[in-house]
């Protein structure tokens, strides 16, 4: 097949996928993480869901990070969704669980954690950690209370009184969707279509995203980066696989980079994972 006719293939191959990408946005939710994403990337929106969580209508987000891997150099990290600051110095990370396993209490613990690791700068003070909020909005009940909404803090068991780390866990259950403001906002969540939303904040956000050309495209582009890492990601499975076979054969590891057009620092870490493993 000729340089053009591969070009041409490419290109209805992507616009098929586009037209796939189309109907799939059509069933997205703001539960969804790469369409609350795209939501979130508007600010009043983060800024309109934390003031009804947080029950604070004047809260103003004055910065956010959307999707940061957030570092621990000596054991697991983890991609938080929202990391919002609001403008009295107050860190809040907003999770979207679709899946209890994501929403475990160990794992909140270890989310505020990483909050902390990565806030102080080296000599800074401890009593410098700002206020910080781990806020997980489940599709179930995990804590199965039956509430809408749970507050944690740390206590001093004794004496009753709060420890005051000013670090807090909030989870709230989205299936509770009541006649009150967050149970209008946890059906919003919910909604496909921006017509059957609540809040005029999050339904034109999603209105944008869903029926103006150009938030189609933002979709569609998003949707189509993610294909890509797929297959980018099953391409090095492919490789590391074929590298260990070859080392296992003998075959030298610039040799191995060589043939399977990756580099030889690469060969070397899957060969020394590799040898981890076995030990």
């Amino acid at each position: 097949m000729n340089v053009a006719k591969e070009e041409i293939v490419k290109t209805e191959e992507l616009e098929t996928r586009y037209e796939r990408y189309k109907g799939i946005l059509k069933d997205l939710t703001i539960m969804s993480d790469v369409f609350m994403r795209n939501v979130f990337k508007k600010r009043e929106c983060t800024e309109y869901v934390l003031q009804v969580i947080m029950d604070k209508k004047d809260l103003k987000v004055i910065d956010q990070v959307l999707q940061k891997d957030y570092k621990n150099l000596q054991g697991r990290s983890a991609v938080l969704d929202c990391i919002a600051r609001d403008s009295d110095g107050k860190q809040m990370d907003v999770e979207i669980q679709q899946d209890n396993e994501g929403a475990s209490p160990k794992r909140a613990r270890y989310h505020s954690g990483l909050m902390d690791m990565n806030t102080l700068n080296p000599g800074q003070d401890f009593d410098e950690l700002p206020e910080s909020y781990v806020i997980f909005i489940t599709r179930d009940d995990v804590l199965g209370y039956g509430l809408p909404i749970y507050h944690i803090d740390r206590k001093i068991e004794e004496v009753s009184e709060n420890f005051k780390d000013e670090a807090h866990i909030i989870y709230v259950n989205s299936k509770k969707q009541e006649d009150t403001e967050l149970g209008r906002l946890m059906h919003d969540l919910h909604c496909k279509n921006a017509e059957d939303m609540h809040s005029k904040i999050l339904a034109d956000r999603v209105y944008e995203l869903k029926e103006t050309q150009k938030g189609v495209e933002i979709m569609c582009r998003e949707m189509e980066q993610i294909y890509s890492e797929g297959i980018e990601s099953g391409e090095l499975k492919k490789a590391k696989a074929s590298a260990l076979s070859m080392a296992a054969d003998g075959m030298k590891v610039d040799k191995i980079a060589h043939y399977l057009n990756v580099s030889v620092q690469m060969v070397q870490k899957w060969i020394g994972e590799s040898m981890r493993v076995t030990k």
